[in-house]
């Protein structure tokens, strides 16, 4: 049996672009997740977005098996991701689904939102790599001291649940401190962010926004076209919609009966939203790139043209460079 961490550095030949594509609550599913990865990106998907355990094992079943079969005949696939929550563990089925991860021996896990110190042991046990997801200096040294293999920085103008920080001042300090992989998030969504992104000191970019607006993604139609509809003004920053600071659509805010200008206080984790409007079922969220989506192509068309676009900026074995920053 091939090591977990071998599969690993083998899949990084198979990048096209340096492009993560973010692992969004509901809309990214497996088959997202492997689009991107037979077209030159990591796939990714959320722990929780299967409906069960069951549903869990069948996406990381067909994930693994592609990834073996595509490798046997010589067909690229690109390495893939498990978005898992530290902050989750009491939580009923938490533990069974992190044990049908090391099952399937996932080859990289983001966590977010928590403590990642007891997964990385568990993760490296299988031969897979941890990035953390962290919007603050502070939150980026606490996962370093926690042994993670890398970080995505989550910046001002991020889609879903956002950070406060400019990354002019955020990358070059936290790769001044850590040599390992840094993925940079927000703002994303075309080649010339991925290039300033690059020039910073970053390895990867994430892309959220861009991506639900594709062909596999699981967003409504209606979500996809309301992407290709809107500007960068109808993103509005708020913790009323989640009880976190996230970034909304105001057309879906408006069609879900919410008054985006005099939206309801907070309550923690429990809004006081009217009958109808849930957090990201029928208010959608979207980073500042939504202004950028102009359509809504297949993700081998977008990663396609993120890959002729950057054709003269990517170095030779600029992707073996990437699996050196994990250790691979």
């Amino acid at each position: 049996m091939v090591d977990a961490a071998a599969e690993l550095a083998q899949s990084f030949a198979d990048l096209r672009v340096p492009v993560l594509q973010a692992p969004m609550f509901l809309v990214s599913s497996h088959r997202l997740a492997r689009a991107a990865s037979v077209a030159g990106a990591i796939g990714a998907f959320q722990l929780a977005n299967p409906s069960s355990t069951d549903e869990l094992a069948s996406w990381l079943d067909a994930l693994t098996n592609e990834a073996r079969t595509r490798r046997d005949a010589g067909l690229p696939f690109a390495p893939w991701c498990v978005n898992v929550n530290a902050s989750g563990r009491s939580r009923k089925g938490y533990a069974e689904r992190v044990d049908l991860c090391a099952r399937a021996r996932v080859p990289l896990v983001l966590s977010s939102t928590g403590d990642p110190t007891p997964l990385v042991p568990r993760v490296h046990d299988w031969g897979g790599r941890v990035i953390h997801d962290v919007t603050t200096l502070r939150f980026a040294e606490k996962a370093i001291a926690a042994g993670v293999d890398g970080l995505m920085l989550t910046c001002a103008g991020s889609g879903g649940h956002t950070g406060a920080l400019s990354p002019f001042a955020f990358l070059p300090q936290v790769r001044a401190a850590f040599d390992g992989l840094i993925v940079l998030a927000g703002g994303m969504a075309e080649a010339s962010a991925i290039r300033g992104a690059l020039a910073l000191g970053a390895d990867l970019v994430c892309m959220g926004t861009r991506f639900v607006a594709t062909r596999e993604s699981e967003a409504p139609e209606a979500y996809k076209e309301m992407l290709v509809s809107s500007e960068s003004e109808d993103v509005i920053e708020t913790d009323a919609v989640a009880g976190l600071t996230a970034n909304w659509l105001r057309p879906s805010m408006v069609a879900a009966g919410l008054d985006p200008d005099r939206l309801p206080a907070p309550r923690g984790r429990r809004p006081d939203l009217p009958d109808g409007a849930r957090a990201w079922k029928t208010v959608w969220s979207a980073g500042h790139t939504v202004g950028l989506v102009g359509d809504v192509p297949s993700v081998e068309t977008l990663i396609d043209r993120l890959a002729a676009d950057l054709a003269d900026d990517l170095s030779p074995g600029w992707q073996g460079a990437l699996a050196g920053r994990l250790g691979l």
